[in-house]
């Protein structure tokens, strides 16, 4: 038996001759108006032209086949990613033909979503495709409160509050990309699993109050799940917080989401507020974070089925 893991994520274009097909491809072939396309142009033009998403997947990759490997394990990990190629499918295909015969999908968003089940409808069509020669799979999609995960977390959170002179002062901010409102009402377990996320952190952490905000959310012209980010900080500067650290629970690398929706527009808020606001380091390849990924995969891969993907 040949086993490996498929780290799946989002994607995001590298350079911005990519944004266009990305956009089209994330609003299912539907271009986008040239006033949107110039809007996203422009936040990608200002984290450096590009998204650095497929470099950090591709070092999350590599880093946990090396610790499985460490660990005594011959398991291959190939990455693939929804909206840009490499896409997950073309992965899945590869995977067969390089004669894996079971895998574990993890999905790289930590909490179960409505929008995250689109990994494992990647990996089912892939599977259909291959017929007699698919692979057994188990898509891993929900890991929310996965120890290590929540380890890493905790140490770079505290990581960003010894950079207050006086981190007992500091108020901590979890935030995650907001979905349609309606998901809720639908059973979505969402806001529930990053809450629980949240919780464990705080709690490892010895926070006695702490804020959750949601960002991101898409311009649809329906409501988003909420507070948002940029009214929180708001409301905080009004009640005379002065030291804020934002740690995303809901993204585990560097990509737009956090290089510009907190790094340049929530902290250009909190600066004119007057608010010092640390971010807290995104998971990327960070070690603890690797281990909790091979701890999952490990744990996942032995309820592998010779059938369409099944969520975990």
């Amino acid at each position: 038996m040949t086993d490996a893991v498929l780290l799946m994520a989002y994607g995001s274009p590298d350079s911005l001759d990519q944004v266009e097909a990305y956009y089209t491809d994330i609003r299912r072939g539907n271009p986008p108006t040239p006033e949107l396309l110039e809007e996203l142009v422009g936040r990608y033009r200002a984290i450096g032209g590009g998204s650095p998403l497929s470099r950090v997947v591709e070092a999350q990759r590599a880093a946990l086949e090396a610790e499985l490997t460490a660990r005594g394990q011959d398991v291959r990990v190939y990455a693939g990613l929804r909206h840009i190629e490499p896409k997950i499918g073309r992965i899945v295909e590869g995977m067969a033909a390089d004669g894996v015969t079971r895998f574990a999908a993890i999905a790289l968003a930590p909490q179960k979503s409505s929008n995250a089940a689109g990994y494992g409808r990647a990996v089912e069509a892939a599977l259909d495709g291959l017929g007699e020669a698919a692979p057994a799979v188990v898509v891993v999609d929900s890991w929310h409160d996965q120890p290590r995960f929540i380890e890493a977390l905790v140490a770079t959170t505290k990581e960003a509050l010894a950079r207050f002179h006086d981190p007992a002062r500091v108020r901590v901010m979890f935030t995650a990309h907001s979905l349609p409102a309606r998901v809720i009402a639908e059973g979505d377990p969402y806001a529930d699993q990053l809450a629980e996320t949240a919780a464990l952190v705080a709690a490892q952490l010895g926070l006695t109050e702490y804020e959750f905000a949601f960002q991101s959310a898409g311009r649809t012209g329906e409501a988003w799940l909420g507070p948002d980010i940029l009214d929180e900080i708001r409301r905080l500067a009004g009640t005379g917080v002065t030291d804020l650290v934002v740690r995303p629970v809901g993204f585990v690398a560097d990509h737009l989401e956090v290089l510009y929706d907190i790094d340049i527009e929530a902290q250009a808020v909190a600066r004119e507020l007057g608010v010092r606001l640390e971010r807290a380091r995104s998971m990327n390849d960070d070690p603890i974070f690797i281990a909790g990924l091979a701890d999952a995969a490990l744990a996942a891969l032995p309820r592998a089925q010779r059938e369409p993907a099944r969520a975990s």
